[in-house]
């Protein structure tokens, strides 16, 4: 008789239990939308700020990207080799970054493109000569200027990645120049020239 009341009490112990535990699910916030993209767009601008205001040479940021492009990720690393990054997912939900860096081509370019190699072709982008590398994991075109490597990498295809190469431009400046304060006893302000 004693075994029967054990099983029972754990039959209503787990009903108990499983009432409770679809109450809490019922009342946990959920957004239900099981098709909604995860990757959440980041905002570029502080790290964009401060890589210009760091950077020895002019940042480069897309402009005029058509609409499905969302930036994911951004970061400036003024200890590493001043090193600016961006990247992007394209419409197709194919990664896209853009890398700066004063480091030596030979090094930085396998780094960020997984080991892609130069390909010996070259390939003209609004008036722009890009080389062209490729792996097995990432693909690139690549910029060299003025102590700067520049790289659109990828798992995109050539033509996205053309596509953000030729949307790239100098980061718009974002940030006033502090003006400059009179001397004293001036009544004219200084203007910085």
């Amino acid at each position: 008789m004693r075994g029967k009341q054990t099983i029972r009490d754990m039959i209503l112990s787990m009903a108990a239990i499983g009432s409770v535990v679809g109450v809490v699910y019922l009342f946990l916030p959920n957004d239900g939308d099981a098709d909604a993209d995860p990757t959440k767009a980041v905002d570029y601008s502080v790290e964009m700020v401060t890589a210009q205001r760091a950077a020895p040479y002019p940042v480069l940021v897309p402009q005029g990207l058509p609409e499905g492009w969302k930036p994911t990720s951004v970061s400036y690393k003024g200890y590493a080799d001043d090193s600016w990054h961006i990247g992007f997912l394209d419409p197709d939900r194919e990664y896209v970054a853009i890398e700066q860096s004063t480091e030596a081509k030979g090094k930085f370019v396998p780094k960020v493109t997984h080991q892609a190699e130069d390909t010996g072709r070259t390939q003209r982008i609004d008036g722009e000569t890009w080389q062209r590398w490729e792996g097995a994991k990432y693909d690139a075109l690549v910029r060299l200027d003025k102590g700067v490597t520049t790289v659109v990498t990828g798992t995109a295809g050539p033509e996205q990645l053309a596509r953000m190469a030729a949307a790239l431009e100098r980061a718009p400046s974002s940030v006033p120049a502090p003006a400059a304060s009179a001397p004293a006893g001036s009544k004219e302000p200084v203007r910085a020239s």
